[in-house]
């Protein structure tokens, strides 16, 4: 089918798109690079793993308490600047990793890496979503995807190589040819915004919801080193990161200009994505988990195998892209139920393969579960952010990426519990139970995703 000029995205709207995609592309490389190198790195650093592991934790938090500053902070300085600092934060971060002398210097700088990351794509969202003024949003997200496609294809792989063939420095050394890039790209090339005048930050609302998000953060990253949530390890800052969260809520309410407007949630759009966005955490983050896993423990294969194998999965969601123009049609009811739909079926596999299912079978339900979850995520996306006037769009970015990290953070939670249960009492048919509660948890995105109005 032929498609028409109008239906085209505008040239200078794909060129800012490209610019903070290749931004984007560094963060997104770099978590699951780092997590395959745990290993190596407590090796070479002569450190256990409880002590290793705040290297992922401590970047997540970072990230997470960036994440709702983001709003007020493009308002006040304009969203350019804000780009290129949070670029600079990363990359700073990311050479200071790489010349650290002990654990303790590289987690300090993995922290400095987390507030980069954590502005990063609000910021992006904001732009974009700012250029596009509200239309052709499908177009735009099947666009802006390609990061959080990628990232989880090459991390692993480059990861494992890394690891196997050079020093641990070189995991965060590899951000800094992209980054400055990113810099220079963005320097030229992203237009410049006016600051919004006497926009003052609600410190009270910020100095709750950072905080909350850092101890729900935490609780969740407990869950799977405590073996569940019945622990007080777990239930402490989980509990201190709801009392807070509440009383955020109630100042938002209450305040003039809080920190996030969560007047938001009165759009019935806005609202059922944000509900979607954490449940995809259940589908998406935590069959993360389970997918390379399943492929190393389950299957014997390597950690660059593993990292290939996965690949179906990328090639899935590149051929959904076509399917943001769809959803610019008919809306995205239609398109996340399909979505939904297609993601159990290419997980159904998964639930009843045995040693010897073909990896062909296998390969092929991931083509499928990448489309599913490429599309869904797509048309969620746009559900969040069509209709919202231009003043909204900052509020709204934050706000879906803090679904997005808090969903992300339970679904993994969760899917460890599961596994590690399983695989103490039914360690034979481990991968193929906690795929099937996978499997559970993706069906139940269907009762939110009717709640979207018809198109």
């Amino acid at each position: 089918m032929t498609t028409t000029t109008s239906e085209r995205l505008d040239p200078a709207v794909l060129k800012l798109a490209g610019i903070l995609v290749l931004g984007a592309l560094a963060p997104l490389l770099d978590s699951t690079i780092v997590n395959v190198a745990l290993h190596t790195l407590g090796r070479d650093l002569d450190a256990p793993v409880s002590a290793v592991q705040w290297v992922s934790t401590g970047y997540l938090l970072a990230l997470a308490m960036a994440i709702p500053i983001t709003g007020w902070a493009v308002d006040r300085f304009g969203a350019k600047r804000m780009w290129l600092g949070a670029q600079l934060l990363f990359l700073a971060g990311s050479v200071l990793c790489g010349v650290a002398w002990n654990l303790g210097s590289l987690i300090a700088f993995r922290v400095l890496q987390g507030v980069g990351g954590g502005l990063m794509l609000p910021i992006l969202q904001t732009l974009l979503m700012r250029a596009v003024d509200g239309r052709q949003l499908g177009r735009l997200m099947a666009v802006v995807s390609l990061p959080a496609l990628v990232g989880p294809i090459l991390g692993p792989v480059a990861g494992g190589l890394i690891a196997g063939h050079l020093s641990w420095r070189w995991i965060f050394y590899v951000n800094v040819p992209i980054s400055l890039l990113a810099v220079l790209l963005a320097w030229r090339g992203l237009p410049a915004d006016a600051p919004r005048d006497g926009h003052r930050l609600d410190v009270t609302g910020l100095l709750l919801l950072s905080p909350a998000l850092a101890a729900l953060m935490y609780g969740l990253t407990r869950v799977g080193t405590e073996g569940g949530f019945g622990h007080a390890a777990v239930l402490g800052p989980l509990a201190a990161g709801a009392l807070l969260l509440t009383g955020f809520a109630y100042r938002a309410t209450r305040t003039a200009d809080p920190l996030i407007d969560l007047r938001l949630f009165r759009t019935r759009a806005f609202a059922v994505s944000s509900a979607l966005l954490f449940l995809s955490g259940l589908a998406m983050f935590g069959s993360m988990l389970l997918l390379p896993l399943y492929y190393q423990q389950d299957r014997g294969a390597s950690v660059v195998a593993a990292g290939l194998l996965l690949a179906p999965q990328g090639l899935g969601s590149l051929l959904a892209k076509g399917l943001g123009g769809v959803t610019d049609r008919v809306g995205p009811r239609p398109v996340v139920l399909a979505g939904i739909a297609m993601t159990a079926l290419g997980t159904v596999p998964f639930a009843f393969a045995g040693r010897h299912t073909g990896g062909l079978i296998l390969g092929a339900a991931l083509v499928v579960r990448g489309a599913g979850l490429s599309a869904a995520n797509m048309a969620i996306m746009v559900g969040a952010f069509r209709g919202l006037d231009r003043a909204r769009i900052p509020h709204a970015s934050s706000t879906t990426r803090i679904m997005q990290q808090l969903g992300g953070s339970f679904g993994t939670a969760v899917l460890a519990v599961i596994l590690q249960r399983q695989l103490a009492d039914h360690p034979g048919a481990a991968f193929g139970h906690t795929f099937a509660w996978a499997l559970a948890f993706t069906v139940l995105a269907v009762v939110p995703a009717l709640w979207y109005q018809r198109t």
